[in-house]
C-alpha cells in the first residue's frame, strides 16, 4: 500500500478500525488509492457520525426525553388527584 494512504488511514483511529472490520476496503484502496474520500464516507457511515445520522440520533433523544417529562406529569397529575381524593375521604370521617 502506497505511504500516503498509509498515513491517511492512521490520521484517524476509525479508519483503522473500520479497515479491521471491512478489510475489502484494504484490496481497494491499495489498488486505488483515489478511493480515500469513499472510505472516509463508508466509516462515517459504519460509525453513524454522518450528519443526517447525528440528527436522528438528535431527534430521537429529544424525543425520548419529551415523553419522560410528558410521564413525569401525568405521575405527578395522578398523585395530586389521589392525595386529593384522600384527604376528601378522610374530612368525611
Amino acid at each position: 500500500m502506497r505511504k500516503d494512504v498509509l498515513e491517511f488511514l492512521q490520521s484517524e483511529e476509525d479508519y483503522l478500525k473500520f479497515l479491521r472490520q471491512q478489510p475489502k476496503w484494504y484490496r481497494k484502496l491499495s489498488r486505488n488509492p483515489e478511493l480515500t474520500d469513499e472510505f472516509r464516507l463508508a466509516s462515517l457511515e459504519f460509525f453513524g457520525k454522518t450528519i443526517p445520522q447525528r440528527v436522528d440520533k438528535l431527534s430521537n433523544q429529544v424525543q425520548m426525553a419529551s415523553f419522560m417529562i410528558d410521564m413525569f406529569h401525568v405521575l405527578k397529575d395522578q398523585q395530586s388527584t389521589s392525595s386529593e381524593s384522600s384527604d376528601t375521604e378522610s374530612n368525611e370521617d
